[in-house]
């Protein structure tokens, strides 16, 4: 069908919505092993038909990373709606009269993107920015990611937060139009990239620039542990931890997902980490257990190995004993 096509790569992905115009144009953020994305994609199919002047995207969300990160897609199957270019709204999860509901709403206006309107907005808007801005002890919402900012003052601010060793999250505020216009209302700041501590707005670049050259920013963030005492820490968490793409309940990996499957019937308690949630941990565990892939498997703070390891002691019959620490 003409108007559903596939994207393999970012690239490709951009392309298509640089050429989409005003037009309407649905990404199904999707994944060959989650079984709820099937269905999904029938329902998209009739979409097609019936909104000829739609286009509609295919995007498997492991594949082009970067492009879910952006998009802050953490389970699938999830659909991002665009108009002009800009994301206008989103549905998170196999929901098809929404999905129905919102791609005939979107379909039927023209002109200039319009933002999302969830029931309630004003008050639900500002329960979902306080959830934000505490979302990490420090958190920067800037333009791209830490690892690729998009203007020169998000880039100057990822910097100067570095050479400090700040353990920072970062929010895109351009992946969500509603959060990017509200959280200037909501912090009294009309710019980006904006930073908070502790959920208290510290404000955009001149001032954290400022602070820094008096001595006082150290004062203003929370303090940083090294990156080695977060890793010991995090890694002792638990009996056995897991690091992985994603949550057992949520996974966003097929190697993940298979591990897991392997822990649930295995029938010992474990935890997780969500290795995609924070940038330091993902890198320095690499270093840190001299394991260059995930998921990661520690019992008692001591390295197990990945899925191929866990595979070969459910074979030989020793993973129950590994897991509880016999071994």
């Amino acid at each position: 069908m003409a108007n559903i096509v596939e994207a393999k790569t970012r690239a490709e992905f951009e392309d298509l919505l640089g050429k989409s115009g005003p037009r309407l144009t649905v990404v199904h953020f999707q994944a060959s092993w989650a079984p709820q994305c099937a269905p999904m994609n029938e329902v998209m199919e009739e979409l097609a038909k019936e909104q000829a002047d739609a286009t509609f995207v295919k995007l498997e969300a492991e594949a082009v990373p970067e492009v879910s990160e952006k998009h802050a897609v953490t389970s699938v199957p999830t659909f991002v709606l665009f108009k002009g270019g800009a994301q206008v709204d989103r549905l998170d999860g196999a929901n098809a009269p929404e999905l129905t509901k919102k791609v005939r709403r979107l379909a039927a206006s023209s002109g200039a993107p319009e933002l999302p309107q969830p029931p309630g907005a004003p008050s639900d808007l500002n329960e979902r920015l306080k959830k934000l801005v505490n979302a990490a002890p420090c958190m920067l919402f800037m333009k791209g990611t830490a690892q690729e900012p998009r203007c020169g003052f998000s880039r100057q601010m990822v910097a100067l937060l570095r050479e400090r060793n700040v353990a920072f999250s970062t929010f895109d505020i351009l992946s969500d139009e509603e959060v990017r216009q509200g959280l200037k209302t909501f912090s009294n700041w009309p710019t980006y990239p904006q930073l908070y501590s502790k959920g208290e707005l510290v404000g955009g670049l001149d001032v954290v620039k400022e602070l820094a050259e008096s001595g006082e920013l150290d004062g203003v963030l929370p303090e940083t542990p090294s990156l080695e005492r977060r890793l010991k820490e995090t890694i002792n968490r638990g009996p056995v931890m897991l690091f992985m793409k994603g949550s057992r309940e949520e996974v966003r990996c097929g190697f993940s997902r298979q591990i897991v499957e392997i822990l649930n019937g295995a029938g010992v308690d474990y935890q997780t980490f969500d290795i995609l949630g924070d940038e330091e941990i993902r890198q320095g565990l690499k270093t840190y257990s001299n394991w260059p892939t995930y998921p990661q498997l520690y019992v008692k703070g001591e390295l197990v190995g990945g899925l191929d390891i866990v595979k070969e002691l459910r074979e030989s019959g020793e993973l129950q004993s590994v897991l509880r620490g016999g071994s």
